[in-house]
């Protein structure tokens, strides 16, 4: 029997999305596949790999991946991380539970180094809740 799929989405897979997927391989366990996508993908961004890396989530091997219909029609759960990716994530079947969450891209902010940092980090902390939150909670994970 296959396992449920987990996706993330987001515009370009490079930030939120590739953070998501990082945490829920590391606090989904053996049950779930995990993935992440993006609807126009770019490149993972550096500064999302040295901040997962500060929590001990490796990064560095991932590339930005994108949307596979496949995937789609497989689904089990799908969490949005951006507007964009809520409003032009294609249509899925009935049985694929989505999830929105309403993130400030990182990739965004501006400042010195420290300020743009301290902003990845902050999306990366909100992250980990909430995945934390969506698997301790089991209810959203069930297909609807």
């Amino acid at each position: 029997m296959a396992k449920p799929l987990l996706v993330f989405l987001c515009m370009g897979n490079s930030c939120r999305s590739q953070m998501a997927e990082g945490f829920a391989r590391r606090l989904a366990g053996d049950g779930w596949d995990v993935t992440s996508a993006g609807i126009a993908p770019g490149a993972v961004h550096p500064r999302a790999v040295a901040a997962m890396a500060e929590v001990g989530i490796e990064l560095s091997g991932h590339t930005a991946k994108p949307l596979d219909p496949a995937i789609l029609k497989r689904a089990s759960v799908i969490v949005t991380l951006c507007g964009d990716a809520e409003e032009r994530c294609p249509l899925t079947p009935r049985h694929i539970r989505r999830v929105h969450w309403p993130l400030p891209d990182p990739a965004r902010a501006t400042g010195d180094d420290a300020v743009v940092m301290a902003v990845f980090r902050a999306v990366r902390d909100d992250i980990r809740q909430r995945v934390e939150d969506l698997l301790a909670a089991g209810g959203p994970l069930r297909p609807q």
